[in-house]
């Protein structure tokens, strides 16, 4: 005779695979805010870091200048960056607190100036990056997420600023990548939905369990002129001093 499992059983067995599969499906498709703030977390991820780039300009004609900066940044919303070639430039430092605050020092004024939120998206001493690019910040902060739509390697969001928030962009859309979450492609868009700008990270390398583009590069689609950043030296968790974050030392 053969054996039959009974009716409440087998109701019970398929709520419960049905339960587990939800919680997979769940495990594998994150919400666009929980996708944004894990990107956030990846790219401040060091206690602290000490980088040293070369930037590039290069215009529409091919004509290219390069500059060396170096950038120091404590935890998520701490930077400074100062120029240390070519002399022309040497010198000239941006600072960004947690407070929102960004100050600016131009060494021929000798002279530490606050930068208002007004001017936040200007040119950054002629590069394609602006004041509000230099900022160490959390895209979470500022802005509200949707999935646009899943890539095989990647999620593609769009961002909005969030109510009360003073960005200078109508809309970003990013492309995180799914493995790693590192933003590889962030998009600009202007109140009447046209792009002006394009951010690319390229070569991420993991060093000392920390995700680094080895490239990035900030184009101007308006202008069709780029400004490439590209790592020479990165050291990460040296324990640098609070010092280093300050107007005072900008003025050094």
């Amino acid at each position: 005779m053969k054996s039959r499992v009974p009716a409440f059983l087998l109701a019970a067995i398929a709520a419960f695979l049905s339960g587990s599969a939800t919680i997979v499906c769940a495990a594998e498709a994150p919400s666009a805010e929980q996708i944004l703030q894990r990107a956030d977390k990846v790219m401040s991820a060091p206690r602290d870091q000490d980088t040293q780039f070369t930037l590039v300009l290069l215009d529409k004609a091919g004509n290219r200048k390069e500059r060396t900066l170096r950038m120091y940044q404590k935890g998520a919303d701490t930077r400074m960056a100062r120029f240390l070639t070519p002399a022309d430039q040497k010198g000239i430092s941006v600072l960004s607190l947690p407070d929102g605050s960004i100050y600016l020092y131009l060494p021929a004024f000798q002279k530490v100036k606050r930068i208002a939120s007004s001017v936040k998206n200007s040119s950054f001493a002629g590069t394609d990056f602006t004041y509000e690019d230099m900022e160490a910040r959390r895209y979470a902060d500022s802005y509200t997420a949707e999935i646009l739509r899943t890539e095989t390697e990647c999620w593609v969001l769009q961002l909005t600023p969030k109510p009360g928030t003073a960005e200078g962009w109508a809309r970003l859309v990013m492309w995180v990548r799914r493995d790693n979450a590192v933003p590889i492609t962030v998009e600009y868009y202007d109140a009447k939905g046209r792009l002006q700008r394009r951010l690319t990270s390229e070569r991420l390398e993991q060093i000392g369990g920390y995700w680094v583009a080895r490239e990035r590069e900030m184009h101007d689609i308006v202008k069709d002129h780029r400004s490439r950043m590209i790592v020479d030296t990165v050291v990460f968790d040296s324990g640098l001093a609070d010092e280093i974050f300050t107007t005072r030392y900008l003025e050094r």
